[in-house]
């Protein structure tokens, strides 16, 4: 798949510098070649972990809660009329919410509309499917992310392919490597991002705001426009707009994720319960959305 290369403004030169400045006089670098290929490689790991300024006003209106009572819409044309093309939403083509969100940025701005995908090479069916109806329903591009294949081979052969039943250190490591490191690299050219958090999912989400400064991220804006909303208005606006979601819901998934750490939740459990379900609920997050334990979610 062809993906979107946009260049994030100057590059961060000197944080570039210190991830290179090690690497050069390495004997294992052969030719020019490789150190090309080694300078490209640091280049791209600094502008993923630089700090992206965000203007004080924003800042301030985002300390003050002016966003906490915007609509959704309002939130998502706010967004997007401040940050194109330098946003993005974030789907796992696994939860409802990042569909309904979808659904609203294209009828809102379709042509400022840009989402990303990170794919773990260990996904449902239904999900890879899912994608296919999404890009032909919206004509869009889903800009998909993978993992590094050698950062892959080098876990699975130290570890094993089912490596995260062991332990959560080893699950995080997994996670790591197939969702953390690729978002990164989707964030490099972005100054804000969507996401379809709810405080509702899970303990680990019941301090997430409209709109946030994301440290965890280089102090990019995250937007989640869905925060105050219930799993019923989610699924109410599926069924008004006919939007596309992953055929698992239908079968007890409210959350689909990787095919080995996601099973059907039973009655009465939070929607995320079948989220590596073997782990105590604190701890059940890939390492995306992380932070909120300091404002009291329980992470």
């Amino acid at each position: 798949m062809r993906r979107r290369e946009r260049v994030a403004g100057a590059a961060p030169l000197v944080a570039c510098a210190r991830l290179v400045a090690p690497l050069l006089p390495q004997p294992g670098i052969r030719d020019k070649r490789e150190v090309v290929a080694t300078v490209a490689v640091a280049q791209r790991e600094a502008e993923s972990h630089a700090d992206v300024r965000i203007p004080d006003a924003i800042l301030t209106d985002v300390n003050t809660g002016r966003f906490d009572d915007w609509s959704a819409e309002q939130i998502l044309t706010w967004g997007l009329d401040t940050f194109a093309p330098r946003i993005a939403l974030s789907a796992s083509f696994g939860s409802p919410e990042g569909l309904v969100i979808l659904d609203m940025m294209h009828k809102l701005r379709p042509t400022a509309t840009r989402v990303f995908t990170l794919d773990t090479g260990r996904m449902f069916q239904e999900t890879y499917e899912l994608m296919d109806r999404v890009r032909n329903r919206y004509q869009i591009e889903v800009e998909v992310y993978f993992p590094r294949p050698e950062a892959v081979e080098a876990m699975v052969r130290q570890h094993g392919l089912n490596l995260f039943y062991d332990s959560v250190a080893l699950r995080q490591k997994c996670c790591g490597v197939r969702k953390v490191e690729p978002l990164q690299r989707a964030m490099r050219d972005l100054d804000a991002w969507i996401a379809g958090l709810r405080p509702t999912q899970s303990v680990t989400r019941t301090a997430v705001r409209k709109v946030e400064v994301d440290d965890v991220h280089g102090g990019r804006l995250k937007l989640n426009p869905l925060a105050d909303w219930s799993k019923d208005d989610v699924w109410a606006y599926i069924d008004k707009h006919n939007v596309p979601v992953n055929a698992l819901h239908a079968k007890g998934f409210p959350s689909v994720g990787c095919l080995p750490c996601t099973r059907a939740i039973e009655p009465g459990e939070d929607e995320r319960a079948g989220r590596w379900w073997w782990e105590n609920a604190a701890t059940r997050e890939c390492g995306i959305h992380t932070g909120y334990e300091e404002q009291g979610s329980g992470i």
